[in-house]
């Protein structure tokens, strides 16, 4: 199979360059705009975003060794509010929770000391999944927003929360595009299929979109930061080889337990089996020995109603 030309903007330094640079900051205006204005869906109404700064990606120090808190893109636009891009590609068990967490640390560090709480300003987190998120959701773009549970009104404004999750995608060819959002979500998924042929047919008149697949051109990358890909492209699949590893342990050490547990199960059924047949067979003898019910219910432990049917067997 042929290399392909472009590289995937899932890799977390590709996704960087396109979105979370200088240089290419159209390219993520342009993207803002599309998905919370622009979009069929967007229920924003926002003014079109002019303007963004880049602010670090390392909300709490502290914890930044640990990856707990540093986000791929955080900017905020000429009104203070915020966006946070995140690309998520491994399943993470509660990541719509790390999304309130990382939208929360960015609300909180806006307010230094002496400040007004009413001039803290908007959250808007955007994340873009390789799997899926929400299992009961069928439609792959989901907005959330803090709503009144009875009215639905819409008070509580700080906080916006917006999931693309690409496996709900369904378009897989590039006539079948309609708007400027799907193109992106195709962009996303597809890229590193796309060919010369087909990139004429998903650009038409979106010059942005042009722009993006070209920071992806393979032949637009210096030697040192193909590198600089690859090696993010191994830690990767480094760590899903570890997860794969831990995974057949605990399934082979599962397997050991079951078999174990299996044997030990069986003696314990068969110690059962033998203690209730003996009890059985005292009783048989003891009927026969003209022993009343009472007594062989006493000596036993079996039940009267257990006792009748031993004695109704015998006369049958």
């Amino acid at each position: 199979m042929a290399l392909s030309k472009f590289l995937d903007v899932k890799n977390d330094v590709a996704f960087k360059r396109i979105f979370g640079t200088e240089k290419n900051k159209d390219i993520l205006i342009h993207f803002l705009n599309d998905i919370l204005i622009n979009g069929t869906l967007a229920p924003l109404k926002l003014s079109p975003i002019q303007e963004v700064e880049f602010l670090t990606t390392i909300q709490d120090p502290d914890i930044a060794a640990k990856k707990q808190s540093i986000v791929d893109v955080l900017c905020r636009d000429i009104t203070g509010m915020q966006f946070i891009i995140e690309m998520q590609v491994a399943k993470t068990k509660g990541f719509e929770k790390r999304a309130q967490y990382y939208a929360a640390k960015a609300y909180s560090n806006q307010a230094n000391k002496g400040d007004q709480y009413y001039n803290l300003k908007e959250i808007i987190f955007i994340a873009i999944a390789d799997y899926i998120v929400f299992s009961d959701k069928a439609e792959y773009l989901s907005y959330h927003s803090i709503l009144d549970i009875n009215t639905y009104e819409h008070n509580l404004k700080d906080f916006f929360f917006v999931f693309i999750e690409l496996p709900k995608f369904l378009k897989s060819r590039e006539d079948q595009l309609e708007n400027i959002v799907e193109k992106w979500i195709y962009f996303f998924k597809y890229a590193t299929e796309t060919t010369e042929s087909d990139l004429e047919r998903i650009i038409g008149s979106d010059e942005i979109i042009k722009r993006a697949y070209k920071e992806l051109d393979r032949f637009n990358w210096s030697d040192i930061e193909l590198r600089t890909y690859e090696q993010e492209t191994k830690r990767l699949l480094d760590e899903q080889a570890i997860l794969l590893q831990k995974l057949d342990d605990a399934t082979q050490k599962g397997r050991q337990e079951g078999r174990q547990e299996g044997r030990q199960e069986g003696i314990l059924i068969g110690e059962e089996k033998g203690k209730i047949e003996g009890k059985i067979e005292v009783a048989k003898n003891l009927l026969k020995a003209g022993i009343s019910i009472d007594v062989v219910s006493q000596t036993t432990g079996l039940s009267f109603d257990e006792i009748k049917q031993l004695q109704a067997e015998k006369t049958s």
